[in-house]
């Protein structure tokens, strides 16, 4: 049985998408929902390997809002999501284990973009965000929950390149600092969890793109009174992204990705559909 609480993927990283850096105009606003699905026969705890008999499958969604703004010239963007979801299967060393459904964890984040090329196509974006995710999801330590159950901090850096040809490179990295909390007497501490991402994107019509790329996760170790638990955010996951935009305003993403070299967690296998609208 875990000691601590295993989160679903909707609640526990900041995942980016190819081209979600792009600087849109002043005043847009943007609404954004998620549908996923991940499952996972695959369990690994430092210390003990591989769990037999464990299962973990989720339905999660994610509904985002974003705004972009111009002050004096600086270009901004302000967003929140909240995920909410349920868990299917929660099994781990064959015994079923305790889930903690429904809403997961409030995130609003602030972004500037230091560099913005007026041919995209060719040129550089910088972007600065910084994330903060406060403890509003259902939580239960010992099982599977939506939410994390403390306040994480998560400043994060990405890079768009455009090499002409309709050809993106798009890097992210952040880090995650989550705040020590108490849970049922049982004081419980998270080492600074570390992102990468980075994805080859194709776009060869302004309405249509697909790409594939890496996502990295490491550190996260976590501790109950002290003593290591066996979990952290060591894993590995390729991922393969298809956009298109179905009308001027509204767009249709689609991904599919899959976790491998997972140690202190799960290694899932996790489908999504993305909708988005511009105002």
């Amino acid at each position: 049985m875990t000691a601590v609480a295993l989160s679903a993927g909707a609640a526990q990283a900041i995942d980016v998408a190819p081209g979600d850096y792009t600087l849109l105009p002043a005043g847009t606003r943007v609404l954004l929902q998620y549908f996923q699905y991940s499952t996972t026969d695959s369990l690994h705890f430092d210390g003990v390997g591989k769990v037999p008999g464990s299962g973990i499958d989720a339905v999660t969604g994610v509904s985002r809002m974003l705004y972009y703004g111009d002050a004096d010239g600086l270009r901004y963007g302000l967003q929140a999501y909240l995920p909410f979801g349920s868990f299917t299967e929660a099994t781990i060393g064959g015994s079923a284990v305790p889930e903690a459904n429904g809403l997961g964890d409030l995130t609003v984040g602030a972004t500037v973009w230091l560099a913005a090329p007026e041919t995209p196509a060719q040129g550089t974006t910088f972007a600065l965000t910084a994330f903060l995710t406060a403890p509003t999801g259902n939580y239960d330590p010992a099982g599977v929950s939506i939410g994390s159950g403390t306040w994480t901090l998560t400043p994060q850096v990405a890079l768009i390149q455009g090499f002409g040809n309709g050809w993106f490179f798009d890097g992210i990295a952040d880090v995650t600092l989550s705040r020590d909390h108490d849970e049922n007497g049982a004081k419980i501490s998270h080492d600074p969890s570390w992102h990468l991402q980075a994805y080859l994107r194709y776009q060869p019509t302004p309405t249509r793109s697909i790409s594939f790329g890496y996502s990295g996760k490491s550190g996260g170790e976590t501790y109950v009174n002290g003593a290591y638990s066996g979990t952290r955010t060591r894993v590995d996951t390729l991922r393969l992204f298809a956009n298109q935009f179905v009308s001027p305003t509204v767009q249709v993403q689609g991904m599919i990705s899959k976790d491998f070299n997972a140690k202190g967690g799960a290694d899932n296998l996790v489908t999504q559909i993305r909708l988005l609208k511009m105002f």
